[in-house]
């Protein structure tokens, strides 16, 4: 079985819009943007043997607020430019009760069965509660990005940091890497 790193997007490769405390996705090329580090923290896990997967909630589409087209090219950028293996996207609301908007744990449970993932092994990394919560629910060790947003957290994640680059060291001491 193979190790994951699974990677909440916004927060964690790309900015946060953030208002009043609380953070938005964005909805134009022009809003989104990579965070600083982002590229060496995905090189430094891909060298160590991790796949690399992100798992995003993108509920503003079922919104209505942003066209799925203009996601999806977000994401075809990110593939093109990142070592991802995947990117698994949930386009529901919280509302729909779905097992895959997270928290719910179904996006990296269909990731395990798709590429051979020992969940054991492998980590949740995200600057949510949802991101807690679907990584604990899938037995992942969580490391959580704190930015201090407003919301609080539900779940008490295994590790705390900064930013993605910050995590890199993290996962693979607890990884033995």
């Amino acid at each position: 079985m193979r190790r994951a790193v699974f990677l909440d997007r916004d927060g964690v490769i790309n900015y946060s819009i953030v208002r009043e405390g609380r953070p938005f996705a964005p909805t134009s090329q022009d809003e989104f943007a990579i965070i600083d580090g982002v590229s060496d923290a995905l090189n430094i896990l891909h060298e160590a043997g991790f796949l690399l997967i992100i798992v995003t909630n993108q509920p503003d589409v079922a919104r209505g607020l942003i066209k799925k087209e203009i996601v999806e090219n977000f994401h075809q950028d990110l593939l093109k430019d990142f070592p991802l293996d995947a990117i698994k996207v949930c386009y529901e609301t919280e509302e729909s009760g779905g097992r895959f908007y997270k928290p719910q744990p179904g996006m990296i449970l269909e990731a395990k069965e798709e590429f051979d993932i020992d969940l054991t092994k492998s980590f949740m990394v995200g600057d949510r509660w949802r991101d807690m919560g679907c990584g604990r629910a899938a037995g992942c060790f969580t490391v959580f990005i704190d930015y201090g947003y407003v919301e609080k957290l539900t779940e008490v994640p295994d590790a705390i940091c900064h930013g993605l680059l910050e995590a890199v060291p993290i996962i693979l001491r607890h990884s033995g890497s």
